[in-house]
C-alpha cells in the first residue's frame, strides 16, 4: 500500500501540458486510486517568450520553474516531455526521474487548411515553425518552401495559421492528438521524411530523489521500452553536447524481440549537409548503444557542424 496520500503535479500551464498531465493523473487513479492528485500549474519563461530560444539558455526555458516549484516543495512530482529536457547537463541537483509513460506517436504532421501535403504545396509556400530541425530537414527535401519563424503552443500556432501568418504547419502529432486536433492535419510524415527529435512522445515523471514514497507510487506506472529508449537517446545527445540551435535528430526503437536501434541524424541549418547514423544495440545496454551512435556522428564531423552554428 502506498505511504502517500496526495500527489501534487506541477506543470507548464498550456493545453497540451495539461492535456498530460490528466493522462498521468488517468494512469495513476487506474494504478492506485486511493491516491488523490492536485495540478499546480506554471508558466514558464519558454512559454512566454516568443523569440529565440537560446537567448533564455536554450531548452531549459520550458523547465526551469517547473523544476523550481518541484525542489522548493511546492509539488511532488513534475510532468515533462522529454524533448524539451536538456541532455547536455545534469538534472537539477536532488531530482530524479522515477519511470517513462509508454511512448506516444513520434512522427510530425502537416496542417494545411485545405488539405495539401508537403509535395502538394505550391513553391513559394509558407511552412510556420521554429524549429531547426524541421527547418533543416525541408530545405533537404523541399528547398522551394519557405520556413518562417512560429512561436507558442500548438493551439496558439493554429490560431496563426487560420489568421493567415502562414500557409501550413508542421506539428507533432503526439500533440495534436493531446488536444484533440488531428482533424486539422493533411498529412502524417513518416520518420524517413522528417526526422524527429530526441524524447519524441516520451513523458517523463521527475520526483525529489529523496521522496521515496512518491517514486515508489509513481514507478509502476513506467513502460520498460519507453526507458530503454529513452535512456539511449538522451546518453547520445549528452555525448553530442548539441545546443538549442543544433538541427538533431533521432529515435530509438525497442523491438519485440528486444532488440534496440538508434537512428540519428545531424544537419548543418541550411541542410547542405547531413550526417547519418543507425545501430543496433545487440549486446550492448542503452546507454552504450547512445554513446555509440554519438560516436559515429562525431567521426564524420558533427563536432565541427555543431560548432559552427551560432547560439
Amino acid at each position: 500500500m502506498p505511504s502517500v496520500e496526495l500527489i501534487r503535479i506541477v506543470s507548464r500551464s498550456s493545453p497540451m501540458a495539461l492535456a498530460q498531465v490528466e493522462r498521468v493523473r488517468a494512469e495513476l487513479a487506474a494504478l492506485s486510486p486511493e491516491i488523490r492528485t492536485e495540478v499546480v500549474p506554471v508558466t514558464t519563461s519558454g512559454d512566454k517568450w516568443m523569440g529565440d530560444l537560446s537567448k533564455l539558455g536554450g531548452k531549459g526555458a520550458f523547465t526551469k520553474e517547473v523544476d523550481a516549484a518541484l525542489l522548493a516543495g511546492e509539488a511532488d512530482l513534475a510532468v515533462h516531455c522529454m524533448k524539451d529536457v536538456p541532455a547536455d547537463r545534469p538534472l537539477p541537483a536532488g531530482t530524479v526521474f522515477a519511470s517513462y509513460l509508454k511512448r506516444d506517436d513520434i512522427r510530425d504532421a502537416v496542417v494545411h487548411p485545405d488539405g495539401l501535403t508537403l509535395d502538394e504545396l505550391p513553391a513559394g509556400s509558407r511552412i510556420g515553425t521554429s524549429s531547426v530541425r524541421r527547418t533543416a530537414q525541408l530545405a533537404v527535401t523541399h528547398p522551394d518552401l519557405e520556413c518562417v519563424p512560429m512561436r507558442g503552443n500548438a493551439n496558439r500556432r493554429l490560431e496563426k495559421l487560420d489568421a493567415g501568418d502562414a500557409d501550413a504547419l508542421l506539428l507533432a502529432v503526439s500533440g495534436l492528438e493531446r488536444i484533440g486536433m488531428m482533424s486539422r492535419t493533411s498529412e502524417i510524415l513518416s520518420v524517413e521524411a522528417m526526422c524527429p527529435p530526441i524524447g519524441a512522445g516520451l513523458l517523463g515523471l521527475q520526483c525529489r530523489e529523496d521522496d521515496t514514497a512518491t517514486i515508489e507510487a509513481v514507478s509502476g506506472l513506467g513502460d520498460t521500452n519507453a526507458w530503454r529508449e529513452t535512456t539511449a537517446e538522451r546518453m547520445f545527445l549528452h555525448v553530442l553536447q548539441g545546443h538549442c540551435n543544433s538541427p538533431i535528430a533521432g529515435y530509438a526503437k525497442a523491438e519485440r524481440d528486444g532488440r534496440l536501434s538508434l537512428r540519428a541524424r545531424v544537419f548543418s541549418p541550411d541542410g547542405k549537409a547531413v550526417l547519418d547514423a543507425h545501430e543496433w544495440a545487440g549486446p550492448l545496454d542503452p546507454a552504450t548503444l547512445g554513446t555509440s551512435v554519438a560516436v559515429a556522428l562525431l567521426r564524420q564531423g558533427a563536432r565541427d557542424l555543431i560548432d559552427t552554428i551560432p547560439h
